[in-house]
């Protein structure tokens, strides 16, 4: 057999095994054989130059090239993606250079003579002399240059047939190109990945590969046998390994198990569960020790003698508690979760069970107190409505207003001082020091920020009508409004934060803005404001210009902006409702379902969600902002918790009792809110 039949019988060989191993990855996946995927390609193009200058290109044409199957009715449908397509020398995996723009494509037109796609090509940017240099000598000279254009598209494909184009990046010019029409180069993406790319260029003769590219095709068969086998070895030594560990988790079960002193028919059990299995020593100790539970369980009642275990004590005031919690729909403690209680019958019965009030006068009759407790009606109702509170500041926290959570950094507090928050400032660069001489003092300034606590509260009147009719169903509304109404406050707090000022937010003690857009270089200038809508092409600007911000060195004439880059992309979209799904197209790219896709290519790989901030009523202004446990901006101050509290008054001497026959329920909730650094925000406020 000679060097070239064997050649060919590898080169079948090792396509066999790409397409082996694309099906084994597809199963593993879980897809069928045939579902769609996505392709890159860079496609041979015929073109020709005009009187003009501008080139005439057969951008595309329909047929078979390197295995890809493009029918004419894919191409026609691409036709609106290849306008304004750019025109660059030479091809580039890693990103386009400015100075290699060439051209741009425009007047794209399906051709019915070539089945195809034709384009004119208009000279501009840095490179576009090159461009009309060669066209004119390709129009001049008989034995033109060999120079070509090559088209990078994106497309899918079912099977090898294309079944859509996505994308046209663009069409440049390169040296030496396939001869021919188009399709008649194409990347191999699985070879790729191997770090064998092959380039196939197709002869006038009837299209087989040439010495070249078949010594090029041998080597990377070569390349690829010499990977498989150290893989091969790399895994024979993974197994012995494994079979070492094998045999040592052995010796380790037996040893154990042994000083165990298990019952036999335990220590089977715990054999089985780890025998021939690769495990930790804490594994093994876990089990051994629950097994002696379970064994010292199932034997300490044939030991010991006596009355039967006591597992819990529940008191009177228990009880009523979980009474109480079942008819106001609160959730039981977890330890009174399996109690057993008669059901009260509605508030009407509790009040009178427990005051013996029956001519409703708001007092405690002990005379006609039906049950002898120290637990009392306020606080039994009061602990119920609190649990309330927090099971409806939950449920709505998971329907989205607990928003702000994402953005801001909660702190408690032991006093209800004025707060000063301190964004302490960095070193920019340590200084030279010669040799002898002192050491200068580092500029290391600090931006402090004052915040005051505000009190947040009210009252629902409990009146002794509505006791004395039994309306338990208001009774449990009240603390769900409650929660409803706390939760929505901290939320129009924080966002009260990016609209106050006329959408510029609160001055800062640097006496600039939240959000404005002087340069940071001046004091107060903080950069961070812009006017243009949401979109990928913006988000990657503001990501930009948070990521540049510079950190704080100082307070102080020039020193002002000269801090390192904070070098921390925004993390979170804030935006209002009618902007969620431009959003979340954009940060989760596979929501994007136009035909240019420029989400899955600016953000793949990105880390970011999209919160909906329900008080933002302007349709089109959107904000960013850094995850805040990188860099905090926004804290939220709390004296007595997070959560509004509520407390009853109801005794008979309270004034309310005695003027107005009712008790209170108030609540209560202290609460500040502050921005400490300008850095991780950005704001963006669209006109009209």
């Amino acid at each position: 057999m000679d060097e070239e039949s064997r050649i060919n019988i590898l080169r079948e060989s090792i396509m066999q095994i790409v397409q082996d191993e694309e099906e084994k990855d597809r199963k593993a996946a879980g897809q069928p054989a045939q579902q769609a995927t996505e392709q890159k390609e860079r496609i041979q193009l015929n073109c020709q130059v005009n009187a003009a200058g501008e080139f005439e290109i057969a951008c595309i044409t329909a047929g078979v090239g390197n295995g890809w199957e493009f029918r004419p009715e894919v191409l026609k449908e691409s036709l609106s993606l290849w306008n304004d397509a750019q025109c660059f020398l030479d091809h580039s995996w890693f990103g386009h250079s400015l100075k290699d723009l060439a051209g741009v494509i425009y007047s794209p037109a399906w051709d019915e003579g070539i089945q195809g796609i034709t384009a004119k090509l208009r000279p501009a940017g840095p490179s576009k002399v090159l461009l009309q240099e060669l066209g004119a000598e390709m129009l001049s000279q008989e034995h033109k240059p060999d120079v070509g254009f090559s088209a990078d598209i994106l497309f899918t494909a079912q099977g090898k047939k294309v079944e859509k184009i996505l994308r046209v990046f663009s069409v440049d010019l390169v040296f030496d190109p396939a001869r021919g029409g188009a399709f008649l180069r194409a990347l191999n993406s699985r070879i790729k990945e191997l770090g064998m790319a092959e380039e196939v260029k197709l002869n006038n003769s009837g299209g087989q590969p040439g010495p070249a590219a078949l010594e090029k095709d041998a080597e990377a068969i070569r390349q690829l046998l010499d990977i498989q086998k150290q893989q091969q070895t790399l895994a024979d030594e993974a197994e012995k390994v494994r079979a070492i560990r094998v045999q040592m988790c052995e010796y380790l079960l037996t040893s154990g198990l042994a000083a165990a002193k298990l019952p036999a028919a335990v220590s089977e059990r715990v054999r089985k569960q780890f025998a021939g299995m690769v495990f930790e020593p804490t594994e093994l100790s876990q089990a051994i020790e629950d097994a002696r539970a379970l064994v010292s369980e199932l034997t300490g009642g044939m030991i010991v003698n006596g009355p039967g275990a006591i597992h819990g004590m529940y008191s009177s005031g228990d009880q009523l508690q979980a009474a109480v919690d079942d008819l106001l729909g609160a959730e039981r403690d977890e330890d009174k979760k399996n109690l057993k209680v008669a059901s009260l019958q509605g508030i009407r019965e509790l009040y009178l069970t427990l005051t013996g009030d029956l001519n409703m006068h708001g007092g405690y009759h002990p005379e006609h107190v039906k049950l002898a407790t120290t637990a009392d009606f306020t606080g039994l109702v009061k602990n119920a409505l609190n649990k309330i509170v927090v099971q409806k500041w939950t449920e709505l926290g998971r329907a989205g207003y607990d928003w702000w959570r994402s953005i801001v950094v909660t702190e408690h507090f032991n006093n209800l001082n004025t707060i000063t928050g301190t964004l302490v400032g960095t070193v920019g660069a340590l200084p030279t020091v010669a040799e002898g001489a002192e050491y200068t003092e580092l500029a290391v300034g600090d931006s402090p920020e004052t915040a005051d606590f505000v009190k947040y509260g009210g009252y629902i009147p409990l009146t002794l009508e509505l006791i004395d009719r039994d309306e338990t169903r208001k009774l449990r509304a009240y603390p769900a409004e409650l929660a409803s109404a706390g939760l929505r406050k901290l939320s129009a707090l924080v966002a009260a934060i990016f609209t106050d000022g006329n959408n510029y937010g609160p001055t800062m003690a640097d006496t600039g803005t939240l959000f404005n857009a002087t340069a940071v270089t001046t004091k107060g200038g903080h950069k961070n404001y812009l006017t243009t809508a949401l979109s990928a092409s913006e988000w990657e600007i503001v990501s930009q210009a948070v990521y540049k911000q510079p950190m704080l060195i100082k307070q102080a004439t020039g020193l002002y902006g000269t801090g390192p880059a904070m070098a921390l992309s925004p993390r979170y979209c804030l935006v209002p409702r009618a902007l969620k799904v431009t959003a979340m197209k954009i940060l989760y790219p596979a929501w994007e379902n136009t035909s240019g896709i420029h989400s899955e290519n600016m953000q793949q790989g990105a880390i970011g969600d999209v919160l909906v901030v329900p008080e933002w009523t302007d349709v089109t202004d959107w904000a960013a902002a850094v995850d805040p446990r990188l860099a905090p901006a926004i804290f939220v101050g709390e004296r007595f918790g997070l959560m509004p509290e509520i407390f009853i008054a109801g005794n008979e001497m309270d004034p309310a009792v005695f003027m107005n026959d009712e008790s209170r329920l108030k609540v209560r909730h202290f609460l500040a809110v502050w921005v400490n650094d300008f850095r991780p925000l950005h704001r963006s406020v669209v006109a009209g």
